[in-house]
């Protein structure tokens, strides 16, 4: 290597390595699973001792590794563990307290009983810094503070990371209080099942606090999954704004009110685009936020249909072939085509619109050929009204919030279950007119250019996302 190279890799950062350290079965590979955002890291299992050897994950912001995680057997023994410490420290008066530490890991050996504690010594002398889980609902026992008078003596800066904290405000006060007489006051609340993007934010930025040396590269990380985060979420709401507009535009044709075999196929047909629209969005959702179809219990929504007419007259419908309500070519005739359009008639007032809206170009009814056509053959449309798409709504809205709150440790599956409103779920404001406007454009059931570039499309779209996100 000449020298250019090697000052190159002098000035390239080492990777900052983290030891997640604990008793037995306290969340520390549940941890690095919600970190990863992947619950294919490790083992986890109520029996104890489930990891037995070192396992290491590395965090990424885009393509540079930034740090390491390693996740360490349980300390099973530490009675054990502190006996025999002090044991080679009254052997060795002259030994600092890591090197107490290194004389242990030499002098273990495989078949010893304390042989899982070395691994653990072994890794947090190589660390940079010690995240030490702690599991709330546990009583303080003396155990637990052991443990901590053990890692004490590798001289790293340590952080408790309170787990399983949802209502267990007492308990946590409680190791707040012990912790304190360790001088560990930089602790952290990090719920490995109810998760916090706020709290994976906190944890970064408390090791910042810690390694100095490496705050630019923990920025750059923390830069990173805030933006990706922010892009996961937006792309979710995006998603479900897909499938309400899809519901809302979509619609079956219903010919005949004595055929009742045909009027039953186009209800079943409704049902069932509705119902296999949701359970896509559903498999997107789980996609874009790494879940898969076992994290999510979806109940089959109800689905109730209704009877859709064209009202010519509507904004949305005007403006489509370029006309206002104040337009030349509708004088005259606006009152007597909305009346007919309620009766359910076909009079002069309707032709006379007709024939304003053909007189402007639209001769060929690009748009509502189908709905005009229908109108005038005496065919109704059915479509979802708008109880269900409450509903869907809803129960998107419920989704979406238990999507970004789960851990990737959760192993029971999330019920989504939504009827009505609870107090943290609402609809949009102008609600009823957002869907009154979809129905009036069924041409949007569909994603397209034209859509998507259409104001009064985005403005809804926008609405929809920003009530999404705020509920989130």
């Amino acid at each position: 290597m000449n020298v250019a190279d090697k000052a190159s890799h002098q000035d390239i950062p080492s990777l900052i390595n983290i030891a997640v350290v604990g008793h037995t079965n306290t969340g520390k590979t549940s941890l690095i699973r919600t970190m990863l955002r992947s619950n294919q890291f490790g083992k986890i299992e109520d029996s104890a001792g489930t990891t037995r050897h070192v396992e290491r994950a590395t965090i990424f912001a885009d393509n540079e590794a930034i740090l390491n995680l390693h996740d360490t057997p349980g300390i099973e023994d530490s009675h054990a563990l502190l006996r025999q410490l002090k044991s080679i420290g009254t052997h060795h008066k002259s030994f600092s307290p890591i090197e107490i530490l290194e004389k242990f890991i030499a002098t273990t050996s495989i078949d010893d009983p304390l042989e899982q504690e070395a691994k653990v010594i072994r890794q947090i002398l190589r660390s940079d810094v010690l995240l030490y889980i702690i599991d709330v609902r546990e009583p303080v026992l003396e155990k637990y503070l052991m443990e901590i008078e053990i890692l004490s003596k590798a001289m790293k800066p340590i952080i408790p990371v309170f787990n399983f904290i949802a209502n267990h405000t007492a308990e946590l006060a409680i190791w707040r209080k012990k912790l304190a007489v360790f001088n560990l006051h930089t602790s952290l609340e990090f719920d490995t099942v109810a998760f916090s993007f706020e709290a994976e934010k906190r944890l970064y930025q408390k090791i910042q606090t810690l390694v100095e040396s490496h705050y630019d590269q923990l920025q750059k990380l923390i830069n990173y999954r805030a933006t990706v985060w922010d892009q996961l979420c937006l792309s979710a709401a995006k998603r479900i704004v897909e499938l309400i507009v899809s519901v809302a535009c979509y619609r079956e044709s219903k010919r005949n009110q004595s055929d009742s075999h045909a009027n039953s196929t186009a209800v079943q047909k409704l049902k069932d685009f509705v119902r296999k629209s949701e359970q896509s969005c559903l498999r997107d959702l789980l996609t874009i936020f790494n879940f898969s179809e076992k994290d999510i219990a979806l109940q089959k929504i109800p689905v109730s249909n209704g009877q859709w007419q064209l009202d010519i007259f509507a904004p949305g419908v005007l403006k489509a072939y370029g006309l206002d309500i104040g337009s030349a070519a509708l004088k005259g005739a606006a009152t007597g085509a909305g009346i007919d359009l309620m009766v359910g008639g076909l009079s002069l007032g309707t032709a006379t619109a007709l024939g304003a809206i053909a007189g402007t170009g639209w001769s060929t009814f690009k748009r509502y050929g189908k709905e005009i056509k229908a109108k005038i053959q005496g065919m109704q449309w059915l479509c979802v009204d708008e109880s269900t798409l409450q509903i869907l709504y809803l129960r998107q809205q419920q989704l979406l919030s238990k999507l970004m709150h789960r851990g990737h440790a959760a192993y029971q599956a999330d019920q989504i279950d939504t009827t009505t409103a609870s107090a943290s779920e609402k609809l949009p404001s102008n609600w009823p007119d957002i869907i009154n406007t979809l129905q009036q454009n069924p041409i949007w059931c569909k994603p397209s250019t034209a859509r998507n570039q259409d104001p009064q499309y985005q403005n809804i779209e926008a609405k929809l996302i920003n009530a999404l996100l705020a509920n989130g």
